[in-house]
């Protein structure tokens, strides 16, 4: 792009054209040789300015990612109760290492775990990931991915059929985020009929999980007696109107020990003492 503008700059006139075809020989090799600088020291020059940037992270907190700010993200204030959820997507995760980790008085103390998708799909962790949250000591509470195009009553069932909650735990949750092109009636009804499905299994009333734009096309006002979840990244607060929200999903990007890769961090709009109370009390017989 750079040589096609001179040259038309340069084309103008006979004595641009000479001064032209004087120096093109130079561009051509000016541009060969940072082409072939780019290809050599490309990877390394990254890798020095992505540590570069991390000591600065360290030492400023302000900027985005700093680990001044706790589990290597930008820590929302005034809340003190943080979470993680989990599929099959953070692999075989240590449960020792995740409820071990203090960021300076901060650390895991629950957990939301997927369950099952569908009428048929079972997280291939999720036993795995139940039983070890447990004896780890967290707050423990399963998710279903909802698909508005599929039967909700069998949705439910595959839920059910998978998960046996205890008292202590934390309620079921609906995750809720696709439209599988359905209607807002549609969509709304399924939903509604999963969690009365749930709730009279378990005898405990549902969370609801979703992101603002979701929550705003499709469940305001809906599900205003229904405790809210809500994912909004990059946000000094989650956006959901009217409603209380309990639970934020407030980045995607959270480093904690005991787990390859990012995993999502939440907080819970309370004290411990209040995230106790909101966990089941007695199954339904």
């Amino acid at each position: 792009m750079i040589m096609a503008l001179l040259a038309r700059q340069l084309s103008h006139s006979p004595k641009r054209k000479k001064h032209y075809r004087k120096f093109f020989p130079v561009l051509v090799l000016l541009t060969g040789l940072t082409f072939i600088f780019t290809l050599a020291f490309g990877s390394s020059l990254y890798k020095y300015a992505n540590k570069a940037y991390s000591r600065a992270a360290q030492a400023l907190p302000w900027l985005p990612g700093s680990a001044n700010h706790g589990f290597g993200v930008s820590i929302p204030r005034s809340y003190t109760t943080y979470g993680i959820d989990v599929s099959h997507h953070q692999g075989k995760i240590n449960w020792s290492e995740v409820v071990a980790m203090d960021v300076g008085g901060k650390r895991i103390s629950f957990v939301f775990i997927k369950a099952t998708e569908g009428i048929t799909r079972k997280d291939n962790h999720y036993d795995r990931n139940w039983k070890k949250a447990g004896e780890a000591g967290l707050m423990r509470g399963a998710y279903h991915y909802f698909h508005p195009s599929r039967d909700a009553a069998k949705q439910a069932r595959n839920f059910i059929n998978n998960v046996k909650l205890q008292p202590g735990d934390l309620p079921p949750v609906l995750d809720i985020e696709v439209t599988n092109r359905k209607s807002k009636s549609e969509i709304v009804s399924g939903a509604r009929e999963w969690c009365r499905l749930v709730e009279e299994y378990y005898g405990v009333k549902p969370l609801i999980y979703t992101s603002p734009g979701y929550f705003t096309s499709y469940l305001a006002g809906e599900f205003d007696d229904y405790l809210l979840w809500i994912a909004h990244y990059h946000s000094e607060k989650p956006r959901t109107g009217k409603h209380k929200w309990h639970f934020w999903q407030h980045t995607d990007k959270a480093s904690v020990n005991g787990i390859r890769g990012y995993v999502d961090l939440n907080v819970y709009k309370g004290d411990s003492g209040s995230l106790q109370k909101l966990c089941i009390k007695k199954i339904k017989d």
